[in-house]
């Protein structure tokens, strides 16, 4: 099934999608990438749902990732006597670590790196900003507070921190049980949520070891600071409006969203835009006009993929929001305005042969109007350099590795197809003519042009371009 976009839909999947029957419906609708919340999944959930997946995948032929998202660290206060309390702007209010309900004055915080961490003027936002309060002062036991904004608190409710760095990881003793369980059902990608620094990446790709792609998830001020860093060290960048939202000015998260998905793609790195972009189809059959431009606005940017959340895993018409999604995705790249800002965006490459060599496949397959670039790749470097030119005509990924495939589902403008290795040099370039023609991006005497490495099979030695058309036997005629 060749998609009619560039850019790839990543579902979340929840009770209203976890049936083998409607994954599939959500597959056909155009998602592209699955993500299992483990927020909310435990163990044999997930392996029901990842073999559900691989199930749909043999039953539709093409390869489909699967993201599995870590819960990372939550940090919330304690309970009160009467369940909640009502605060007045400008009163005083403590937390502390005493375990008794808390009042009108207090709370127990059960987290002494927030304790001993916060320092006076730090803000603490609760319940994703709804009650603001600002530190007075902080002794490593108790943190003495002003309300500043909001009226009421209640049980356990999430404490964001802005402007304080934790001296923790982003991943909890709860993350490195679930990441085991994941990389055990060979996932394809792990989001880190909650990622403050680049050391936060070491934990998880020492223990990942490959087995699985490394994604961090941008949603604290903390991350966006050193955001170069961050993306040295993952594989691939989400852009989590949700919390970034709640810890950073609401009017600055549009610029921090350009600006990262810019920056991923210069690093040759996908980015995925997440969270809120069809919210109204929850509970409503069509989005709002506001919704239709946020989904534009992430696909002329160039990001590499589209994400549904609580729209897919909870809402009463998750096959219809992707069909929505695709619909604007589709439209969107047809517009004419749209190749003119892709084409606005793009960086120099990198000095080096394979980046050279993916340049030059572009601009002569643009140039010559070819029908696709074909890119062999064992490991998925060549699929990315590919991609990092957003080019005009679609790119085949061939792979003689399932995993590939599925891990290159995520990338902008790629269809991924698993191959076995080729015999030769002719042979390789009659499959790629065999394989765009059968896959539906050429005809008899259309022209494809070919990148690889001589010799065949030699990890990251992208070296080769070949012209060669397609032959009415499926054969090259180079």
């Amino acid at each position: 099934m060749r998609r009619s976009r560039k850019v790839k839909i990543l579902a979340t999947i929840g009770p209203a999608s976890s049936s083998e029957e409607m994954l599939k419906k959500l597959f056909e609708a155009g998602a592209d990438v699955f993500r299992i919340n483990m927020s909310h999944t435990d163990h044999e959930l997930m392996r029901t749902l990842v073999g559900r997946i691989r199930s749909v995948e043999k039953a539709v032929g093409r390869p489909i990732g699967i993201l599995a998202d870590l819960q990372g660290p939550k940090l919330r206060v304690g309970k009160f006597a009467n369940g909640k309390e009502v605060l007045k702007p400008g009163q005083s209010f403590t937390l502390d670590d005493n375990p008794e309900p808390g009042t009108s004055s207090r709370v127990y915080l059960p987290h002494p790196e927030i304790l001993s961490s916060v320092e006076a003027g730090d803000r603490l936002l609760i319940d994703d900003g709804k009650l603001e309060l600002k530190a007075v002062e902080s002794n490593g036991k108790a943190i003495v507070c002003t309300v500043v904004a909001g009226t009421t608190i209640s049980d356990k409710k999430g404490v964001s921190l802005p402007d304080t760095d934790l001296p923790v990881g982003a991943l909890t003793e709860k993350d490195r049980k679930d990441l085991d369980a994941v990389l055990a059902e060979s996932v394809d990608w792990v989001a880190l949520s909650f990622v403050q620094r680049p050391e936060d990446l070491a934990e998880a790709r020492k223990i990942a070891r490959g087995r699985a792609l490394i994604m961090a998830k941008i949603e604290k001020p903390q991350a966006v600071a050193r955001l170069a860093e961050i993306i040295d060290l993952s594989d691939a960048l989400m852009v989590a409006r949700g919390d970034l939202g709640v810890e950073m000015p609401l009017e600055a998260v549009p610029g921090i969203q350009k600006q990262i998905t810019r920056a991923a793609r210069r690093a040759g790195k996908p980015v995925v835009v997440a969270t809120q972009m069809l919210e109204s189809m929850i509970t409503a059959p069509v989005p709002t006009r506001a919704e239709v431009s946020d989904v534009s606005i992430a696909v002329f940017e160039g990001a590499d993929a589209i994400m549904l959340s609580a729209e897919s895993a909870a809402g009463a018409y998750p096959v219809e929001a992707v069909a929505m999604m695709d619909r604007i995705a589709t439209k969107v790249e047809t517009d004419p305005t749209y190749a003119g800002i892709i084409n606005a965006q793009r960086s120099e490459p990198e000095a080096t042969g394979a980046d050279a060599i993916s340049l030059a496949a572009r601009e002569i397959a643009e140039t010559l109007k070819l029908s696709a670039i074909i890119t062999y790749t064992a490991s998925g470097t060549t699929g990315l350099r590919a991609a990092r030119e957003r080019p005009q005509v679609p790119i085949i990924a061939l792979s003689p590795i399932l995993n590939t495939a599925r891990r290159l589902s995520l990338l902008w403008g790629t269809h991924c197809v698993v191959s076995p290795d080729a015999i030769d040099l002719d042979d390789m370039v009659d499959r790629a003519c065999r394989i765009a023609l059968d896959e539906g991006f050429g005809k008899p005497g259309d022209r494809v042009i070919i990148t690889a490495g001589v010799p065949l099979r030699t990890p990251g030695s992208t070296n080769m371009l070949r012209i060669a058309y397609i032959g009415s036997d499926a054969q090259a005629s180079r």
